[in-house]
């Protein structure tokens, strides 16, 4: 037994070999019903469209057996959408009925359009014997209809054998029916009589095939001039038409059933699936309820923790800026004091009288420009380059004539707009000229270059030829001065995604190659000397 799915996918087709038992019966009413009934579990199953032809089909016999060929054509036509999709015997069912239903409305032309059709699929087909020989009785009939009394009897004596040898009753019966109307056609009445007195009378035969031989009966008889029994046959095509027409008001009142029960299952149904929506309503309504007070929940939490997180993070930076604005504050006292008495001692032991006074003005100016750098985290270059000029030229008589200065500058940078650190240029020429040159014999050299790169950087170059970078220096200080360098690139690259970059090397400078002491710095334009995240 079928079990499942499966078995309710098979129901279908139960209602469809159900409907086709009744139609054979000629019970129209109960075939119409379960063709119906077939295409509502269809749909009950949301099976597809492709699967439903032989129920269309089925409802267009009906119809045309009824004689309603308005809803015939209607569910033909719906069958023919997927006449591609249907099988051999399928496609002779479909275009076989079809053909007959022009025949009863006597559109004998469109008839054999579709009889023709039918012939083509099932010769190329030989195991469709049955089928072929049952087309070949459709086009015997058509052609005597159309007087075409040669092709009539081409296709009658081709299929009689076959039917004679299966003693196939429905068959024989029409074939005897048609043999004896062409007879009459050919004008041959004794041949007519003949033929007749030798039909074959069976059992359950189909309503329509009495319909035809009682009409060609009539017909033989009115020639004959027996008007009485030509008048009988009347009288009993009369009374299979009032049978027919009993036949589609029951089957009118079975589809009116039909659908009543469809529509009270379908008020059942939904009156079912709308109690449980509505208890999925509710059951929404308090999930929202409790997931909307979750994140309500949630975002309260989420706005007390941001906002304890910015306090911290504000009283952090107040902290790192009040650290950091003391640890400046302790460079700028450590490198001012250690520059300005270096430069008052050398200038009172070495200096006197009238030319003394003018380096003194000097020396008071460099105090105050010191002081005043000392005041700012970032300077122009400008201001820089005219700080280490001032001091060069209070150097210069104690370094003699041999001392030579170089200032090296890019014509494409604009002084005063760059900045740079405080005392960058500064410590490194002191440096420079008390470690490495005031000792030195011969020519003297200091050099500064300044030139802009192509990626938006300046690259700043302080370079002397005193013999290198060494640990141990007569004149050896602290380190204080390239400590604060130092440390200040330093806190200011933790503020900018480009670093300044420092680096001090040992080079051979000048013509004759002489050892000295390079530092190079190379600094971003955008390079920003805010205290705080960018």
């Amino acid at each position: 037994m079928l079990v499942g799915e499966e078995k309710r996918e098979s129901l279908p087709d139960i209602c469809l070999n159900l409907a086709d038992v009744f139609v054979k019966q000629g019970r129209y009413d109960l075939g119409s019903f379960w063709y119906n009934r077939s295409l509502s579990i269809s749909d009950s199953l949301n099976m597809p469209d492709e699967q439903r032809f032989p129920a269309y089909y089925g409802l267009a016999q009906v119809n045309m057996e009824l004689r309603d060929f308005a809803l015939c054509d209607y569910y033909y036509d719906l069958a023919s959408h997927y006449y591609d999709k249907m099988h051999p015997f399928e496609k002779h069912i479909y275009l076989n009925n079809r053909g007959n239903s022009y025949y009863y409305r006597q559109d004998y032309e469109t008839a054999l359009g579709y009889f023709r059709r039918s012939l083509e699929v099932v010769n190329q087909y030989p195991d469709m014997t049955f089928e072929r020989n049952l087309t070949m009785i459709n086009l015997g009939e058509i052609f005597l209809m159309l007087d075409c009394t040669d092709s009539a009897s081409y296709y009658l004596q081709e299929c009689r054998g076959f039917f004679d040898s299966i003693h196939h009753a429905t068959a024989l019966y029409c074939i005897d029916t048609q043999l004896m109307e062409l007879a009459l056609k050919q004008g041959n009445v004794a041949l007519a009589r003949e033929r007749l007195k030798h039909a074959v009378k069976y059992d359950n035969v189909e309503p329509n095939m009495i319909h035809v031989r009682n009409r060609y009966l009539q017909r033989y008889f009115e020639k004959v001039g027996d008007y009485e029994r030509a008048y009988h046959y009347l009288e009993e095509n009369h009374h299979i038409d009032d049978s027919i027409r009993n036949e589609r008001v029951k089957m009118r009142a079975a589809e009116i059933k039909l659908k009543y029960t469809q529509d009270s299952t379908l008020m059942k149904k939904e009156i079912s699936i709308r109690e449980k929506e509505n208890q999925v309503l509710q059951l929404y309504q308090w999930l929202y309820m409790i997931v909307g007070g979750g994140f309500l929940l949630a975002a309260v939490v989420s706005v007390i923790v941001l906002y304890r997180k910015r306090l911290r993070d504000r009283e952090q930076w107040r902290m790192q800026n009040a650290i950091t604005s003391l640890r400046l504050e302790n460079v700028r006292n450590r490198i001012s004091p250690h520059f300005i008495f270096n430069v008052l001692n050398r200038e009172m032991n070495l200096h006197k009288g009238e030319e003394e006074s003018q380096n003194l003005i000097g020396l008071t100016k460099l105090i105050r420009r010191n002081l005043e750098l000392t005041d700012c985290l970032a300077v122009s270059l400008a201001d820089e380059l005219e700080f280490v000029d001032t001091y060069v030229g209070l150097e210069k008589e104690s370094l003699g004539k041999d001392f030579d200065y170089q200032l090296d500058l890019d014509c494409k940078i604009d002084l005063k707009t760059v900045k740079v650190p405080s005392m960058l240029l500064q410590i490194p020429v002191e440096n420079a000229i008390k470690h490495g040159l005031r000792l030195k014999e011969g020519k003297r050299l200091l050099r500064i270059q300044i030139r802009l790169l192509l990626d938006n950087q300046v690259e700043i170059v302080v370079s002397d030829n005193g013999g290198g970078y060494r640990k141990v220096s007569v004149n050896h200080g602290t380190g204080t001065g390239m400590k604060v360098i130092t440390q200040t690139i330093q806190l200011l690259n933790t503020y900018n995604s480009r670093p300044i970059q420092m680096k001090i090397n040992n080079v051979l400078v000048g013509e004759e190659k002489e050892m000295g002491c390079e530092v190079r710095f190379v600094i971003p334009l955008n390079y920003s000397y805010q205290l705080k995240k960018n």
